[in-house]
Order: C-alpha cells, then structure tokens, then sequence
C-alpha cells in the first residue's frame, strides 16, 4: 500500500507563484483595455489579496479528492 504525501508547504508556493503570474496579467489586460496604469494596479492588487485564498481552498479540496487519480505499485 502506497500513501501519497504532499505538503501544504508546496500548495502554499504554487498559490504565490501563481498569484505572481495571474496579478500581472491582469494588470496588462487592465491597461491594455484602457483602464489607466493607476485603476490597472488597484484591480491587481485586489485580486492579489483575495485569489490566493480562493486558489488555496480549491487546491486543497482537489488533493483530497480521489478523482482521476491512480495508484500504481512501483518497485
């Protein structure tokens, strides 16, 4: 019997790297629509203080889901 352990340690580090990636983007698409640099960043950070938690949450809940995963024995 196998036992998969990830740490929330690493959910964590994908939530912030993540979080990076998509807070710049939407600045970009923010500015590039016509919002001004100011309301582009003011929507950025925004986002950056209420996604991670959301992202976290939905991390967590797909780990403990058993859906389309497979268990293999390896030697």
């Amino acid at each position: 019997m196998f036992k998969k352990s990830v740490s929330v340690k690493r959910h964590i580090a994908k939530t912030i790297s993540y979080r990076i990636l998509g807070t710049i983007t939407t600045v970009i698409v923010a500015y590039s629509l016509g919002a001004n640099i100011k309301l582009a960043s003011f929507m950025g950070v925004g986002e950056l203080i209420f996604k991670p938690i959301i992202y976290f949450l939905h991390e967590r809940l797909w780990y403990k889901s058993k859906y389309g995963v497979k268990q293999t024995e390896t030697e």
